[in-house]
């Protein structure tokens, strides 16, 4: 099975970056062997289903759901699927005059294995890449290097080293929480609570938070504290800049002003004058 859309290259254009090919497989006998030269573009490869295999430094590793790969020009290339548990994979090859810089300037180096802990988001901008690509063609280069942009910055947020990333069941955890965790933003904060509700200690749960996440805990509940306070700046006229700080977790009010100018650049006050003169 497979679905793929190839698109002429173009030496010359005003984009970051455009793709050269976007598709998707599931074959058992899929396999890629490419010389160093042969290829000179980027690419990205993501599995959404079950094992294949990446050859790298004389080693075969074995990737399932969640792992992916990403290729500089004019790299060797070497993997396949598993025959008895073929991979789903989701690819998309591109290129840009400044992608080597831009990838290296966010730590996202030419060693091809990653790990994507919150993947389904990938997956996504990758389809719909290639959906515009079946329905419109290349006609409309500004739409398409949109569409390609996200999926390189969903897998440049995301991705974690092959060699650092920890099992799908510690993923998880922080996952399955942090719905809980946004609800309860509002509520005093306890740490060792959320520590306990994964089975770790604060310290692990804190480093599990920060891959999942790129966050702290703490950041992530004062972001969703702020969120909730800015919709009731100006949906609830009625409450006082003080009954909002407390009802968003924040009893002392300076502090509230505090961390609010510090995010948004403004006060609770001057935001909600701005926005209610709408």
């Amino acid at each position: 099975m497979r679905r793929q859309s190839f698109l002429p290259t173009l030496n010359e254009h005003e984009y970051l970056l455009l793709p050269e090919s976007v598709g998707w497989y599931k074959d058992p006998e899929h396999e890629v062997m490419r010389k160093a030269g042969a290829l000179n573009n980027f690419s990205i490869h993501l599995i959404v289903d079950g094992k294949g295999y990446l050859e790298t430094d004389g080693q075969q590793r074995t990737l399932h759901r969640g792992d992916a790969f990403l290729y500089f020009p004019l790299q060797s290339q070497r993997y396949y699927s598993s025959k008895d548990d073929p991979w789903e994979v989701r690819w998309v090859h591109f290129y840009g005059k400044t992608l080597k810089e831009f990838l290296l300037e966010r730590g996202i180096g030419p060693k091809p294995l990653w790990k994507i802990p919150q993947w389904k988001p990938l997956e996504q901008a990758l389809a719909d890449l290639l959906e515009e690509l079946e329905q419109n063609g290349f006609w409309q280069l500004t739409r398409i290097s949109t569409l390609t942009y996200a999926i390189l910055a969903e897998f440049v947020t995301q991705a974690v080293p092959w060699s650092e990333a920890r099992s799908p069941e510690a993923d998880n955890r922080i996952s399955e929480l942090l719905p809980e965790m946004q609800r309860d933003a509002c509520l005093p904060f306890d740490l060792q609570h959320w520590a306990d509700r994964a089975g770790v200690s604060s310290y692990y749960f804190c480093r599990l938070f920060k891959k999942a996440t790129h966050l702290t805990p703490m950041t992530f509940i004062t972001l969703c504290r702020l969120q909730n306070s800015k919709q009731w700046l100006l949906e609830q006229p009625q409450l006082t800049v003080k009954e909002i700080a407390e009802r968003a977790g924040y009893p002392s009010v300076s502090y509230y002003n505090k961390r609010f100018l510090e995010q948004e650049g403004m006060t609770p006050t001057e935001y909600r004058q701005l926005y209610l003169r709408r």
